[in-house]
């Protein structure tokens, strides 16, 4: 049997227990939390950091500094399968200058998609009318 955090024990994890049971109680299904449960899902938070910044180290380009950036955490993000779940909450910087040229592309692309899925669906129409004469 596995021994229970108590007290100072707590101090087994750098996480803050509390703020750990209010992110899990954020979820609906979750009624109540059992110490044990809420103990291990901070020490493997904490190991799953841990492996991350290891890993984005070892294969990053702050190595040569000795200096964990984010874009090695965003690159690792990218392009290793095991992390890409995280690839929305780390994506890669970019200019505000380089976004809002994106944010026009996207636009004017947008705009002609639009147009195109309006034409389609003409067509669409105009087919089943002829289908039902």
């Amino acid at each position: 049997m596995a021994a229970r955090p108590s007290g100072g024990e707590n101090r087994l994890v750098s996480l803050p227990l509390s703020r750990i049971r209010v992110i899990m109680k954020s979820s609906p299904e979750v009624s109540s939390i059992n110490q044990d449960a809420l103990f291990l899902t901070a020490r493997a938070t904490e190991l799953f950091v841990q492996y991350l910044a290891s890993y984005s180290y070892k294969h990053g380009r702050g190595k040569e500094k000795r200096a964990l950036t984010y874009s090695d955490l965003s690159h690792t993000a990218e392009e290793c399968e095991t992390f890409q779940f995280l690839a929305d909450i780390l994506p890669k910087k970019i200019l505000a200058s380089k976004y809002l040229k994106m944010l026009e592309k996207e636009k004017r692309d947008g705009g002609v998609k639009e147009e195109e899925e309006e034409k389609e669906e003409e067509e669409d129409e105009s087919e089943d009318e002829d289908a039902e004469s």
